[in-house]
């Protein structure tokens, strides 16, 4: 298949990387203090946002996945991209004027002013593991072995250090993420990820033309080929992707962890230039998310009739872009590719650097100045690099535990879900609470994944999501009514009031209100869901 790569599309390739290395250092000239570094000066608009929440949450994984999984199982898998839009409306009604009122500049600390230190450190930490071992170390890991399927020598090529064996492709790609978002911040990071999203989209929709063209263009030829059932989101009880109950209650949940409490994708979000940009930066990520479903999911089941015989689900993808795409389109494809690994891993080094130095480092040393922050968030960077890259490699020997490592974010979002989404509307809850919620939670759901794996309990993860959730509210609740309020600790800037509803647009016309595209966007998803029921 590496045949398939002419000199052109190389070349395409190569000048992709010189173009985000150079959007790198031409940032960097006004990247000074520890708000550059880490938000961008507070200064993106809405356009900026929505192309970078889209192309972060996009990974190599999720096109090799999604194309791979519509082309073996069906289109089910697609909900977590297109309902993403339901937990983004909740994020701009709800949570950005909080967060952005706040001045915030990691979402922990919000725990922090609402709570207390403990369930920031505790929050803090968890996602700074989960974002580097699993983000992306996953996302070098898997975009190193698709590299691999288009270029195969690169399989040929190893570095052992220390016992550990180092792959090249994952180095290189952990380096150029790590150059340019080390050297420029967010602002390189956002501005590298809408140039990155538009090679996506692009790429991916003339893809999807050129398979849909083999077809004649006849959308009753793509649903002919496809098994039973194929087009439909709404599964049995016992399906193993993800059974109905699944859909409303893990996904919805799932779905606001990542779009309202995960610091991986909402940095960008707190760099908005103010409320209402924000508002419209999210609400417009919403729109950009239903595109995978219609470039990156069915261009997999055109390919049962086109392509038919693939045994390996996860070779769907590379075999439509070198089998349908001629010399040049090819190289736009890969670079959209290359695009999808570098915006994963590029959002996951700065958010967790930010953790780190805001967190962590920058409380234990108030005498830090605005540079000596950009510093310490410089040199993390790099060094969360080489973690990622180091560790991407060694995945390979524990692939059955890192597939249900997949699974770990069941285990940690439900109490997280509980402590923000009650937390801004329920008064009495207090630091006890949400610190033992989150203690309590997570060890629930570290026992019911060993026991799961262990055939004790048989609950589709998606569920157990649900019920864990339920528990973690019971907790909640309980221990904050059973424990002493902190009365010395304001919390009314951080709790939602109704009057939220048109922060940021008091005197925006009505076509131009948020409220009027999260409704239609709200509608295009119900559609969506009734289309493919």
């Amino acid at each position: 298949m590496g045949t398939a790569i002419s000199n052109i599309d190389i070349l395409i390739i190569c000048s992709y990387f010189i173009i985000v290395l150079g959007i790198g250092f031409w940032v960097s000239r006004s990247t000074e203090t520890g708000e550059d570094l880490f938000l961008g000066g507070r200064s993106f608009g809405w356009g900026l946002i929505g192309f970078s929440l889209f192309a972060s949450n996009i990974s190599s994984s999720t096109l090799i996945g999604l194309s791979g999984a519509a082309y073996a199982t069906g289109i089910v898998d697609s909900v977590y991209e297109w309902m993403s839009g339901i937990p983004m409306i909740i994020a701009a009604l709800i949570f950005v004027p909080l967060y952005l009122r706040n001045k915030i500049t990691t979402i922990p600390e919000f725990l922090e002013m609402r709570f207390d230190r403990r369930s920031q450190l505790f929050f803090s930490s968890v996602t700074i593991f989960s974002t580097i071992l699993i983000e992306t170390a996953g996302a070098l890991y898997a975009g190193t072995l698709v590299l691999r399927t288009f270029f195969p020598s690169l399989a040929d090529y190893s570095i052992s250090l220390g016992g550990f064996i180092l792959d090249p492709t994952a180095l290189f790609l952990a380096a150029v993420a790590a150059i340019y978002t080390a050297s420029g911040g967010l602002k390189a990071v956002v501005i590298t990820d809408a140039l990155q999203a538009v090679i996506l989209i692009v790429g991916c929709t003339i893809l999807t033309w050129v398979l849909f063209g083999k077809l004649d263009y006849d959308w009753s030829k793509v649903l002919a080929s496809a098994p039973e059932g194929h087009f439909s989101v709404v599964r049995p009880l016992d399906d193993k992707a993800i059974p109905w109950p699944g859909l409303l209650m893990g996904v919805p949940f799932l779905g606001f962890w990542y779009w309202s409490t995960n610091q991986y994708i909402v940095q960008r979000v707190l760099g908005g230039k103010n409320i209402k940009h924000a508002r419209w930066g999210v609400i417009f990520a919403g729109f950009l998310k239903v595109i995978p479903l219609f470039v990156m999911v069915i261009p997999g089941a055109m390919a049962i009739s086109l392509y038919p015989g693939i045994e390996n689900q996860d070779m769907v993808f590379p075999t439509l872009v070198t089998q349908a795409l001629p010399v040049g389109l090819i190289g736009l494809v890969l670079a959209g590719l290359i695009s999808a690994i570098l915006s994963s891993v590029d959002s996951a080094l700065n958010s967790s650097s930010t953790l780190i130095v805001i967190d962590f480092i920058k409380p234990n040393n108030p005498e830090l100045t605005d540079r000596d922050i950009a510093r310490y968030g410089r040199i993390t960077t790099v060094v969360l690099m080489v973690i990622a890259a180091a560790w991407a490699p060694q995945i390979a020997n524990f692939q059955g535990l890192w597939g249900y490592l997949q699974q770990m974010f069941g285990i940690i979002v439900p109490p997280i879900v509980v402590i923000f989404l009650v937390g801004v509307f329920f008064k009495r809850g207090n630091g006890h609470g949400a610190f033992w919620t989150l203690v309590i939670g997570t060890g629930a759901g570290v026992l019911t994944f060993a026991l799961k794996q262990m055939g004790m309990w048989d609950v589709h993860y998606t569920i157990n999501v649900g019920l864990m959730v339920i528990l973690s509210l019971i907790i909640f609740v309980s221990v904050s009514l059973s424990t002493k309020q902190d009365d010395s600790k304001s919390i009314e800037g951080l709790m939602y009031q109704p009057g939220m509803i048109n922060e940021g647009f008091e005197d925006v016309v009505w076509y131009k209100h948020y409220v009027t595209h999260l409704i239609v966007l709200a509608a295009l998803i119900f559609g969506i869901l009734i289309w493919l029921w």
